[in-house]
């Protein structure tokens, strides 16, 4: 096989990013998303693009926070491993996000397949499978059952302690991680910096009561980088077993409604049946699935 020759772009080099077929519809799904060139990496074997990643952070942040796209040709699973392997930045996450039931498409399974070797060969392992959903006006706003209270709250200890109680007791693949790492205190904290992260305002953030006062859960109406979505669905253990989360999704959508949102995105892991039929009831399409690997740090991966 001949030599493989690996690139970091550049603007004037940009364009080559678009020189391999993308079977995955990761043009359509990303094309709001801004990539630097300079986080867009090619590989090319005798004149023909055979792997390209693109890695993505906000506009103000130094270095990327995740890959987001990675394109390998059929037989070309090292050199996609190369491009990812050797790249200057290693952020802990590399995301697919793919067509929704590719699993029962064979062209599509096996353009997977190929990529997942890619991203293990670069020392990331597969970490959960997501359901995508994007809500539209169509979807109709679902019905507020009317059985909490909700408010905000300024002290982040508050919210600290609630997403403490959520996640002693969690079948979120993120969270469990965290915890794994670093125990509930991790993962709580984990969860208040992304709320932090986001771009929407703190004021946003909302705790649901019974009617006689005692905490239910937590929601956080939210607009990332790439428009309005769901921040976070949390009910603490005790109050299980009720449905709020439910309640916690329906108000959610009400309050992103209700300050101009024209879409909501959202997601949850494929294992967790109660929220992905929270969602379905909700009248939240699955509109693409995900696979986030984790990257392996042990000593010599990569």
């Amino acid at each position: 096989m001949t030599d493989l020759v690996i690139r970091t772009l550049d603007e004037s080099s940009a364009h080559l990013f678009d020189t391999m077929p993308d079977p995955l519809g990761f043009r359509e799904k990303h094309r709001h998303t801004r990539y630097r060139p300079d986080w867009q990496r090619i590989a090319r074997r005798d004149g023909r693009t055979v792997a390209r990643a693109a890695w993505w952070g906000r506009p103000e942040d130094t270095e990327p926070l995740l890959i987001n796209w990675l394109d390998v040709a059929e037989g070309e699973e090292e050199a996609g491993a190369e491009l990812v392997r050797t790249a200057p930045w290693r952020p802990d996450e590399l995301d697919l996000d793919l067509p929704s039931g590719w699993r029962d498409d064979p062209r599509l399974r096996a353009a997977v397949e190929v990529r997942a070797a890619a991203a293990r060969g670069a020392g990331y392992e597969p970490l959960v499978e997501r359901f995508l959903y994007r809500w539209t006006p169509e979807c109709g706003l679902p019905r507020r059952p009317g059985r909490l209270v909700f408010g905000g709250e300024p002290d982040d200890s508050v919210f600290f302690d609630l997403l403490r109680r959520i996640h002693s007791v969690t079948l979120d693949a993120h969270a469990r991680r965290a915890i794994e790492q670093g125990g509930v205190d991790l993962a709580a904290q984990s969860e208040l910096d992304v709320f932090h992260w986001m771009p929407s305002p703190r004021s946003w953030w909302q705790i649901a009561r019974t009617p006689g006062g005692e905490p239910v859960g937590v929601h956080i109406p939210a607009r990332n980088p790439s428009g309005p979505c769901i921040g976070f669905i949390g009910v603490v253990p005790e109050q299980r077993g009720h449905g709020y989360a439910y309640d916690l999704l329906a108000e959610c959508t009400h309050f992103l409604v209700g300050h101009g949102a024209e879409f909501i995105a959202a997601a949850t892991d494929q294992g967790n049946f109660p929220m992905a039929a929270h969602f379905t009831r909700a009248g939240y399409p699955v509109v693409r699935e995900r696979v986030n690997y984790w990257a392996d740090h042990a000593p010599g991966a990569g």
